[in-house]
């Protein structure tokens, strides 16, 4: 019975224009690119990352989605150039959304802030499979026959920030709102408001705040608040909530490795993990034990040693 349930609640997904068309991450504030294109290199890191969500674990068919994600930056005539690749699967039942997106970013100072504005271009592609357990099976709506089809995506976005202080941004995913004929489906343009704030406590202590506005016009906008307190720059708890949705208790670690120097060139590097638990709020709680969600991030710094001058003068040695 609940492989029915899920069944027939995805495939309504997948016509609707509000479906599971963009991932849900509880922790999105560690990656914001997914969101945003002008997120790309705001870091000033080179980031390797992956993304693994378990939602409402329990049913036979839980959905399951997996992001990689490369975000880095270049310096181009003395400016901020971000770029981005981003590739993510999601299974959700008999269906399965696959993105594969490229994004560019340009980053411009303003006083001890920046203001960066970015694109995103790639493709997505849905399929549907055959084994559906349906009441009518003559309903022309469930594919006797698997079926998938692709198209092209495209998003843009502005972000203002101050590094590791704080960030407001807006965007707009899905532009072309790209039609699927084959499947009856066609994406719809989302919005995505975002913020967030560090405020420094005593104690080595950091309060990280972050928010989340998405819409696609038509339906109620969803919204996603969470905080966290990070503790002498390694270790970091806190709490999601979205209404009428989730509850979620979130831990992580990060540490930031030895600096490693090579001839005349310095590499840093670190780490981030992080796991997240969501207790569901609607009535999915009745069938689901919850979601789980699990990322890690690897990241570096690559660049020359400063060269030492020395002086010839007997004078000044």
């Amino acid at each position: 019975m609940k492989k029915f349930y899920l069944s027939l609640f995805v495939f309504s997904a997948a016509l609707s224009s509000l479906g599971q068309q963009d991932p849900q991450f509880t922790m999105w504030m560690f990656d914001r690119l997914s969101f945003n294109p002008a997120a790309a290199g705001m870091d000033k890191m080179h980031q390797v990352q992956a993304f693994h969500r378990d939602q409402w674990d329990g049913f036979e068919r839980d959905p399951k989605t997996y992001l990689f994600n490369y975000n880095g930056y270049a310096n181009v005539a003395g400016r901020t150039v971000g770029i981005g690749a981003s590739f993510m699967t999601e299974v959700l039942g008999q269906e399965q959304n696959k993105f594969a997106r490229l994004s560019a970013s340009f980053h411009q100072p303003i006083g001890d802030n920046f203001l960066s504005g970015g694109v995103q271009v790639g493709l997505l592609s849905k399929s549907l499979g055959n084994s559906w357990i349906a009441i009518d099976p003559t309903d022309p709506n469930i594919p006797i026959n698997g079926v998938s089809q692709g198209g092209f995506d495209m998003a843009a976005g502005l972000m203002f920030y101050n590094p590791n202080k704080y960030y407001a941004g807006v965007s707009a995913t899905h532009l072309p709102a790209t039609a699927l004929s084959d499947l009856g489906f066609a994406s719809a343009r989302h919005i995505y408001v975002m913020g967030g704030y560090n405020y420094e406590l005593p104690n080595g202590l950091v309060l990280r705040s972050n928010a989340l506005i998405k819409t696609d016009m038509k339906a109620s906008p969803a919204i996603d608040i969470n905080a966290n307190v990070l503790w002498n720059n390694q270790l970091w708890g806190g709490l999601a909530f979205r209404p009428g949705d989730a509850l979620a208790p979130m831990l992580g670690f990060q540490m930031d490795l030895n600096t490693i120097q090579k001839g005349l060139m310095t590499y840093e590097h670190g780490f981030k993990v992080g796991y997240s638990y969501d207790i569901t709020l609607s009535e999915i709680r009745n069938y689901s034990a919850g979601s789980h969600e699990l990322f890690l991030t690897y990241q570096f710094n690559i660049g020359k040693t400063p060269v030492r001058r020395i002086s010839g003068d007997p004078r000044q040695l």
